[in-house]
């Protein structure tokens, strides 16, 4: 079976999170049929619905690498937007279409044929391991993060990894990802004195200080890092609740969400945000809290690992990878605390978007990609 017809099969699947819609199970049965032990883990939270996530691997030897991925997807939208079904798989007009053609089943599809087609020359000197979750685009709990925790438990040990997240900007190859950004989501109450808008003397409004407030955040954070981007904050809302034109109102809600480099730790982070509120506000009151996060900047250095993928890349397509670590954050930020891992996928451009699609070509190279990189990392 072939990268198009697995990823047609996948995207068949209606697995937005946290439903499965048998993805996992349809992996399964390909890879355990081709030889790998292959079984799907289920997880749960207090809170959190219970998630599977497949684990697979043929071969007992070291080195062991692994391809990552995810099959759960975001909802679709209205459908009728869409030229086709988004769970229909259809082909046409050279590009296959469907919600997770690009983000992630079409990386997925081609991680699997190309460890297919490798194994299926016979024997080789490691192993070949696949850590696939159903629980990457919602909460992330009882995903990549516990699978790991549960293969490490099990003696399992990982040397490389391949996530095949779609990192390619405008042409297959063109970018891969050896780090990624951390992000740290704040909210900030500022609060005030309800009153009549007629008698200002008698209420405080909080918005008097949202000027000086929003240049405090937005000034600049760093001016980024020998790998890294400046960091950015951005303000995605802000509240009062008050529907009055003739009320001022007693408190004003922010959101900020920041994408930080190695420059910063989540902790240094929302000090220095805490500091910058604080002289800013100048004694009025505030609110301040930090969502939790997971995501925290990291880097796989360039090396052996790293060029062994941009020589794949360059044998298959011609173009040798810009090495980057913007956009947002992926399953990596996991699975570097336990091997090198690298980001390397297909083109982005429609991803989460209505008529989310990948070109078949470029589905049919990356998985020409991978079976040379496998090829590379044995001959090793």
């Amino acid at each position: 079976m072939d990268a198009i017809d697995i990823a047609r099969r996948l995207i068949a699947c209606r697995s937005v999170t946290p439903d499965d819609g048998g993805a996992l199970d349809y992996l399964r049965g390909l890879l355990a049929g081709a030889g790998f032990t292959a079984e799907i883990v289920p997880f749960d939270s207090p809170g959190q619905p219970t998630i599977g996530n497949l684990y697979a691997r043929l071969g007992t030897r070291a080195p062991n690498i692994a391809f990552a991925g995810h099959t759960d997807v975001v909802p679709p939208g209205d459908p009728s937007r869409w030229r086709f079904d988004p769970f229909s798989g259809e082909v046409a007009d050279g590009f296959l279409w469907g919600r997770g053609a690009s983000d992630m089943k079409g990386g997925v599809a081609a991680s699997v044929a190309a460890a297919l087609r490798f194994a299926a020359r016979g024997p080789f000197d490691g192993s070949i391991s696949f850590l696939i979750t159903g629980d990457e685009e919602g909460p992330a709990v009882n995903g990549t993060v516990k699978l790991l925790e549960w293969a490490q438990a099990k003696g399992e040990v990982f040397d490389h990894c391949i996530l095949g997240e779609p990192t390619s900007r405008a042409a297959l190859g063109d970018t891969m990802k050896n780090g990624r950004r951390g992000s740290l989501t704040a909210r900030l109450t500022l609060i005030g004195k309800q009153g009549h808008a007629a008698y200002p003397h008698l209420a405080e409004n909080p918005l008097r200080a949202l000027g000086p407030l929003l240049d405090a955040l937005h000034a600049p954070l760093d001016a980024g890092t020998a790998d890294f981007d400046a960091s950015n904050l951005e303000v995605v809302s802000v509240d009062v609740g008050n529907p009055a034109a003739n009320v001022i109102p007693g408190e004003a809600r922010l959101v900020f969400n920041i994408r930080f480099n190695d420059a910063w730790t989540p902790r240094t982070l929302a000090a220095e945000i805490e500091r910058r509120v604080r002289a800013a506000m100048g004694g009025r009151r505030v609110a301040l809290a930090f969502d939790p996060t997971n995501a925290v900047a990291f880097l796989t250095p360039r090396g052996a690992f790293t060029e062994l993928l941009a020589d794949a890349v360059e044998a298959i397509v011609g173009r040798r990878p810009a090495l980057a670590t913007n956009g947002g954050t992926s399953d990596a930020r996991f699975i570097k605390d336990y091997c090198p891992v690298v980001d390397l996928g297909l083109v982005g451009e429609t991803m989460h978007a209505v008529d989310e699609r990948v070109s078949v070509e470029d589905i049919e190279n990356l998985t020409r990609i991978y079976e040379r990189a496998l090829e590379l990392y044995f001959r090793q």
